[in-house]
């Protein structure tokens, strides 16, 4: 009880001084980012002091990460309205075969490095690529269900530095991106005619409105029969079973593939990603099955949102300082090379592949391959407040695309596994080639759209 208060009351100071510190409104950094800040902070100087923060009041702090991980990716897709495939990718294709160059290109960027560099210069196992792809396209959720995986391949520090990584990210994100913003509204790059003295961030204090406050969601049964939340949490933990028997399955079908057995391939495979595809399952069954639509989408969030708030506080605080200082060199190159390929994105690749309002839609994508989605969401309200331009719709729909195989996907769960198994340069290729091969879409798409133009006109 007494670790539950603890990140309660790290939460709650974390919004005060988010609240009280203009700073930190104006760098859009989450309260639950703070919170965790604040909490590696007052261990690790409590540690020094020589008199560390007593042992119950951090009990389960480390577990709970990998726990909490499961309830977000089991809530993705709960209570979302399945488009299909098709009107998906009409809305949305130039979107995702962008968001995809991003990711795949943080593999190349990472692995790359190790490959080149990094494992010559520092020592560090070919794994180590995977961190830059693991903290920012997946954030702090998914480097924290990582630690299974980390710990089965013999390389348990993987997690501090994937956890550090997230941290440089998501601040990154909001820095940089402010910084690419004001320049955007200099140079006029934006849909919307923007005055560069208007570009400033957010002073509020992150306090909604009496009168303009939307509803936390719909009550979809009475609570004479069962209380509507309660319900919501029985199906996120149904999910999460669907991802428990699949993760059985996966570990039951390596023992007779003796290759991957031995380079442990299934086994280590992560649970969230198997909870996601849980929920996917229970929301296409909803779509076709349930008449009454019990799922709400406004109550799934919360629980969501609420899971990863407290998973956020309980990785930043628990981050071993120790690990991330051994591997300060390397960690410091990685971040830096992979800041600058999500820059270059934008100013250079953006242009060049996406359709109207470029920069509204690379911004976002900016936000969410280096923090989280709301990271992207934010940023592009900064430039789109009212949503006129397709971005908000086009990067909401390729997130249904997208999420299923990269930012803590199926092939952010694979790819440690596939590095430890057949080596950083196999993987490297496997990365490139992706990358390629998704710039060639998006190249071909364009010039489809450009026929499309000219016929019109």
């Amino acid at each position: 009880m007494l670790s539950f208060i603890g990140l309660c009351l790290l939460l709650g100071a974390g919004h005060l001084l988010r609240m009280r510190i203009r700073l930190l409104r104006r760098l859009y950094l989450p309260s639950c980012v703070i919170a965790g800040l604040v909490g590696l902070a007052a261990i690790q100087g409590s540690g020094w002091a020589g008199h560390p923060v007593p042992a119950e009041w951090m009990a389960g702090w480390k577990k709970l990460p990998g726990i909490l991980i499961n309830v977000v990716f089991a809530c993705l897709f709960l209570g979302v309205k399945l488009p299909q495939a098709r009107t998906l990718w009409r809305r949305a294709g130039p979107q995702v075969a962008y968001g995809q160059m991003v990711a795949w290109g943080q593999y190349v960027v990472g692995v790359g490095l190790v490959i080149a560099v990094l494992g010559q210069a520092f020592g560090v196992p070919d794994t180590f690529g995977a961190i830059l792809p693991v903290g920012f396209e997946g954030g702090h959720g998914t480097a924290s269900g990582l630690r299974p995986t980390f710990e089965k391949l013999n390389w348990a520090e993987g997690t501090d530095l994937a956890l550090a990584s997230a941290t440089v990210g998501i601040v990154g994100a909001i820095v940089f991106g402010m910084i690419l913003v004001n320049w955007a509204a200099r140079r006029g790059r934006t849909v919307r005619q923007l005055n560069p003295e208007d570009v400033q961030e957010d002073d509020s204090v992150g306090v909604i409105p009496v009168d303009s406050r939307p509803e936390a969601g719909r009550l979809t049964v009475k609570s004479d029969a069962i209380e509507a939340f309660s319900m919501h949490l029985c199906v996120v933990g149904l999910a999460i079973l669907i991802g428990m028997l699949a993760k059985w399955g996966l570990t039951s079908l390596e023992t007779l593939w003796p290759w991957a057995a031995e380079n442990h391939l299934l086994s280590s495979f992560p649970l969230f990603p198997l909870c996601m595809i849980g929920g996917l399952v229970i929301q296409m069954a909803e779509d076709r099955f349930d008449k009454h639509r019990l799922i709400d989408p406004g109550l799934t969030r919360r629980i969501q949102n609420t899971a990863l708030d407290f998973l956020v506080v309980a990785a930043i605080a628990t981050i071993q300082i120790e690990t991330v200082r051994s591997h300060w060199a390397p960690l410091a190159i990685l971040m830096v090379a992979g800041v600058v390929w999500n820059l270059l994105c934008v100013l250079v690749l953006a242009p060049r592949v996406l359709p109207d309002a470029w920069f509204e839609r690379s911004i976002a994508e900016m936000g969410q391959s280096m923090g989280v989605t709301a990271t992207g969401l934010l940023l592009l309200r900064v430039v789109d407040p009212d949503y006129e331009t397709p971005a908000a719709d086009a990067f909401a729909c390729k997130q249904l695309i997208h999420e299923p195989f990269m930012g803590g996907g199926l092939w952010t769960g694979m790819a440690l596994p596939l590095l430890a198994a057949i080596g950083g340069l196999k993987v490297f290729l496997i990365a490139l080639g992706m990358l390629t091969g998704w710039f060639i879409v998006a190249l071909i798409m364009r010039r489809m759209r450009n026929r499309q133009a000219g016929s019109k006109g």
